[in-house]
């Protein structure tokens, strides 16, 4: 949630910081704002909505940038960041939630100080200009004011007088960059990656300063720290969109590329995984949204190829049945970004009752990888939509692939995803967007679709209906095919739009529901390897069997992009949505 840059080097550090933000917008772009300093002021220029093509005439070489997924307050302009103390000396960005912030602010009133935001990020620079007036320096002053302020927070603050720059991260995410006489702070990686490849993942209750050298405290422990410097291997090419109107599209069309990745990973680690799952007592996938879903192939996977029985909640839900966790329980946890805040409050409510973790991540130093015993790095890229793609497809294989390691057939399992390959490039492909295009037509006004699938087709359902509904906004609602006719099917009626995910294994089954709600009026859509009588419209996929989840996902990645567009959504940042939910 939100997105923070802030800049200390010979560069000019607000075209930086603006180009920066536009880097970090999937991250929330409610709002936007900039402070630099300029000859001992702080200059400020904030917006609502999105950066678009804005440009600022300002030359400085100290800046921070923020652009807003409102939490607190309106999505307005004077709720957006950087927020400044009463005395307009000390600037702050802000991520995350200030808890106690009601509690701060009534006592910074009755000490004479006033607010122009509805924001709880406002407290933090005037709570530092609080301790700064009983005569502390900046640097102190934050550090006591940090002892008022509860919650999970990145903070990006700097000083007019100063000629620091300080980054302090407490349970959300926080980088360094490390590039030639220069200093990028930023909320991803993404949003510095042009500059430099060499980076510091600053670890909880760190506290940065940055002026001609970087120091690091580490306010938990109470002592200097030092944390290594790692390069990353994305390229900055891999953050843009390149030949592509939408990071959606370009996403979707890496597919192929990112699942062979997957096939990569080392035969050690994956031995390694596998003794551990093998050794556990109760095994436990958490995640939230797409990889949920995810996880939920993983329990039919692990089932039917492996044998091995796994229990699946929803991260924000898990800490509810942490009560069955025991020092031999195993906890597989999947996240994208690697700072899902649910997903983070599962595995250390786990880790408290002496479980291991094991993660699946895409994020290189993020904070699951760090807190896990052990991690799989997805390997697919920066994925800077919102809405999850080619990062989904890559945990489907790892986990498939997995699944195929337990039951002694790994090199079995590598060799089917290579086999894949041209099939995924072919749903990739424009003739497949053309195809779908069609579809999407016939479906834009629709106020609601319903998806049913069996088996391995019922996850590939449920993360159908969420692709649809969180870019087009269409009313989208995935089921077992079992369970419409236990009382949904009352909401079918003549001409709704259904889908419907075949396999050779689950047909004959599936073939009844569909006809069921034919029966009832529906417009049915068949996704699958055979054709049908009952379907009105076909989009053939090749059966997969278990990698099934891997193809049959992809046509919908792509009506959804359709839809976006014939609707006029914007089909990277969706409304209301952002990319690292790093807030509970």
């Amino acid at each position: 949630m939100c997105g923070i840059i802030g800049y200390k080097g010979p560069k000019n550090a607000v075209n930086i910081v603006l180009e920066g933000l536009k880097s970090l917008e999937y991250r929330g772009y409610d709002s936007w704002g900039i402070a630099a300093k300029s000859n001992s002021k702080i200059i400020v220029e904030k917006k609502e909505g999105k950066l678009g093509n804005a440009t600022l005439d300002l030359d400085s070489n100290f800046a921070m940038g923020h652009t807003r997924w409102a939490t607190h307050g309106e999505a307005v302009a004077k709720n957006a960041h950087p927020h400044l103390s009463n005395d307009g000396n000390i600037a702050v960005a802000h991520n995350g939630i200030i808890e106690n912030y009601q509690a701060q602010r009534e006592f910074l009133t009755k000490q004479g100080f006033t607010f122009k935001s509805d924001t709880d990020t406002e407290v933090i620079p005037i709570t530092i200009e609080y301790h700064m007036q009983k005569g502390y320096n900046f640097i102190e002053a934050a550090k006591r004011s940090l002892k008022h302020l509860e919650g999970q927070y990145a903070i990006v603050a700097f000083h007019a007088d100063e000629d620091s720059l300080i980054a302090i991260r407490r349970e959300a995410p926080l980088v360094l960059g490390i590039g030639d006489k220069e200093f990028f702070v930023a909320s991803d990686i993404p949003a510095f990656l042009k500059y430099t490849r060499r980076v510091i993942f600053l670890e909880d209750q760190d506290l940065a300063i940055i002026n001609s050298d970087l120091k690091i405290f580490n306010l938990a422990k109470d002592i200097p720290v030092k944390r290594e410097i790692s390069t990353i291997e994305w390229s900055p090419e891999q953050a843009q969109k390149g030949k592509f109107d939408h990071f959606f599209l370009k996403e979707i069309s890496e597919q192929a590329e990112v699942v062979s990745r997957a096939t990569a990973i080392d035969t050690k680690q994956i031995e390694n995984i596998v003794k551990e799952i093998k050794e556990a007592k109760g095994i436990y996938f958490v995640a939230c949204g797409s990889a949920a879903h995810a996880c939920m192939h993983g329990l039919y996977l692990f089932s039917k190829i492996a044998k091995v029985h796994v229990n699946f909640c929803i991260a924000s839900e898990f800490p509810y049945f942490q009560h069955f966790i025991v020092p031999e329980s195993l906890v597989i946890a999947i996240s994208q970004s690697g700072e899902t805040a649910d997903t983070l409050a599962a595995i250390r409510a786990a880790k408290e009752h002496g479980a291991k973790v094991i993660s699946i991540v895409n994020v290189m130093g993020s904070t699951l990888v760090r807190e896990s015993d052990r991690s799989i790095l997805q390997g697919a890229g920066p994925e800077i939509c919102v809405l999850s793609t080619k990062a989904y497809t890559s945990q489907l294989a790892i986990l498939t692939l997995l699944a195929y390691a337990l039951a002694n057939k790994f090199e079995d399992g590598k060799a089917m995803i290579k086999e894949l390959m041209r099939h995924i490039y072919y749903l990739t492909s424009e003739n497949t967007r053309r195809f779908v295009r069609r579809l999407a037509e016939k479906l834009r006004y629709a106020p609601s679709i319903y998806l049913i699938g069996r088996g391995l087709q019922y996850p590939t359902a449920l993360e159908a209906a969420l692709k649809i509904k969180e870019v087009s906004y269409i009313h989208a609602e995935a089921y077992a095919g079992g369970e419409l006719k236990h009382g949904s099917i009352a909401l079918i009626e003549h001409g709704t739009p259904c889908i419907v995910f075949t396999s050779s294994e689950t047909e004959k089954d599936i073939i009844n529901n569909a006809v069921e709600l034919k029966s009832r009026g529906a417009y049915i859509i068949g996704i699958g390897p055979k054709n049908n009588m009952v379907f009105d419209f076909y989009i053939k996929v090749r059966d997969a069997g278990e990698f099934n989840p891997l193809i049959q996902i992809i046509p919908i990645q792509i009506l959804a992009y359709q839809l976006a567009l014939l609707r006029g959504c914007d089909p990277d940042m969706p409304r209301n949505l952002a990319k690292s939910v790093t807030v509970k």
